[in-house]
């Protein structure tokens, strides 16, 4: 906080050639604040509407976090939300400094159908091109390896070889960019 003291002198149409004064003195406060800086963001995906966003910054301060950049919040997560991509959104509680981030939740289809029918042709995962060391493998029900592929790939077409596989549940295993190793079933139907 400081006192400021302004003075103002005006000689146009001053009384006897003496210049007229006016003096005002005002305190000003000046706020230094936090700028939020995003160290990690931990993210629980891999259901349809049960996933949730948690913003961690590198330093402790009065901050805001929203997911749409409108409504902001004092809380740092973000629960019961949907597969997809959002943007994370901090800013210092007075609104000055905005930080953002874009992550993507995934999951995985249940199913299916390589009937070539134009829909559902291949089994992939939905925004998995944005982890570019993302990685799947697909096993049968006996746990023989069927195929693999990686971030970006068009999916498996239900084939092995050159040859269309049964209608039947596979299971498959992913390597995600963040380190976690996630499992799961799937159907294929004809």
């Amino acid at each position: 906080t400081t006192n400021v003291t302004i003075t103002a002198t005006n000689t146009y149409g001053s009384c006897n050639n003496v210049p007229q004064t006016c003096v005002v003195s005002k305190d000003i406060t000046v706020t230094i604040v936090n700028v939020p800086e995003i160290d990690r963001i931990e993210l629980h995906d891999w259901t349809a509407n049960e996933n949730s966003i948690t913003v961690i910054t590198t330093q402790s301060g009065d901050f805001e976090y929203s997911i749409d950049g409108t409504n902001y919040q004092i809380d740092n997560s973000f629960t019961q939300l949907t597969p997809g991509l959002y943007t994370v959104y901090v800013r210092d509680d007075n609104g000055c400094r905005v930080v953002t981030q874009e992550v993507w939740l995934l999951n995985y289809p249940h199913y299916f159908t390589p009937n070539g029918d134009g829909i559902h042709e291949t089994w992939y995962i939905k925004h998995s091109e944005n982890e570019p060391h993302f990685q799947v493998y697909i096993y049968d029900r006996y746990g023989k390896l069927i195929t693999g592929f990686p971030s970006g790939s068009v999916g498996w077409d239900g084939t092995l070889n050159g040859k269309q596989l049964f209608s039947d549940d596979y299971w498959f295993v992913v390597h995600r960019e963040d380190g976690r190793i996630l499992k799961g079933h799937f159907t294929l139907q004809r």
